[in-house]
């Protein structure tokens, strides 16, 4: 296994026991056992824990972000925009269970830091704040500070996600669809 494999596999097993176990309840001796790897080799590549939780974490992140960006559709119409990136973002959720349990367990948990979760938030998903203080610059949107902004929107994506999670059949629904979007919406218009 090359060093990038092991790596690989220490983030899958990581994510895995993480979500089935708990931060906390998960040994790093059981990560590298469960991945096939020496705990030596491990610690090469993540000094600690933490460490390996926020790395996991912030690449989790990356990955919606760049699928977010790669599929955005920039119409110069904030609301179509923003719902256009709302459905995009569900649909990667719904596409990818685990790394979304993962973030339903972890995205509000002091097993993150503050810095991290920031780092996620005004870093990785830089357009969300841009969008919102256009909308602000327009008068679209509430002008409510900005981290705020996006500490609303993060919590209203967890809410949707864990309903359409729990009830996949409903993302289907276009009832249920627009309405989560509109709940997103009008908890941020003027």
């Amino acid at each position: 296994m090359s060093k990038i494999d092991k790596k690989q596999a220490i983030l899958d097993t990581a994510l895995t026991l993480f979500v089935s176990q708990g931060f906390y309840a998960t040994s790093t001796a059981s990560i590298a056992k469960t991945a096939g790897v020496a705990t030596g080799t491990l610690f090469h590549h993540f000094a600690s824990k933490n460490e390996l939780m926020n790395y996991l974490f912030l690449n989790i992140k990356q990955e919606l972000a760049t699928e977010i960006q790669s599929k955005s559709s920039n119409k110069g119409e904030l609301q179509l925009d923003a719902e256009h990136l709302w459905n995009v973002a569900i649909d990667w959720a719904i596409a990818n269970p685990l790394k979304q349990e993962f973030f339903q367990q972890y995205s509000m948990s002091p097993s993150i830091a503050a810095e991290i979760r920031q780092q996620a938030m005004t870093g990785i998903l830089s357009f969300m704040g841009e969008l919102i203080t256009h909308g602000q610059k327009t008068g679209i949107l509430a002008n409510y500070p900005l981290s705020l902004m996006l500490e609303g929107c993060h919590g209203q994506y967890l809410a949707a996600t864990r309903y359409f999670l729990d009830h996949p059949d409903k993302w289907q629904d276009v009832t249920h669809k627009q309405a989560s979007f509109s709940m997103f919406w009008n908890a941020m218009k003027t």
